[in-house]
């Protein structure tokens, strides 16, 4: 699954540097994860960066509209970073 940034995001910007997909921008008021570049970190971390950055709980959350499990993230992590 890719993640969701709620609204309860303080555009404290802790997690757009920590993305290392550049999965994360600025929306209209708050941060926005991309679907299509997140992988939860698969292929470079344990665990989601945005998520251990973030100081509010519950803000960053699996997004239940992108249901991807690891095979399919890492996948995507392939694509993404080893493009030919």
């Amino acid at each position: 699954m890719a993640l969701l940034i709620t609204k309860k995001c303080i555009n404290c910007d802790m997690c757009e540097p920590e993305c290392p997909n550049q999965a994360i921008s600025m929306g209209d008021e708050i941060y926005v994860i991309d679907p299509w570049l997140c992988t939860e970190c698969v292929g470079h971390y344990d665990t989601p960066t945005c998520m251990s950055v973030c100081p509010i709980d519950n803000t960053i959350v699996t997004d239940p509209a992108q249901q991807e499990n690891r095979e399919q993230l890492w996948e995507k992590f392939v694509l993404i970073h080893h493009a030919v």
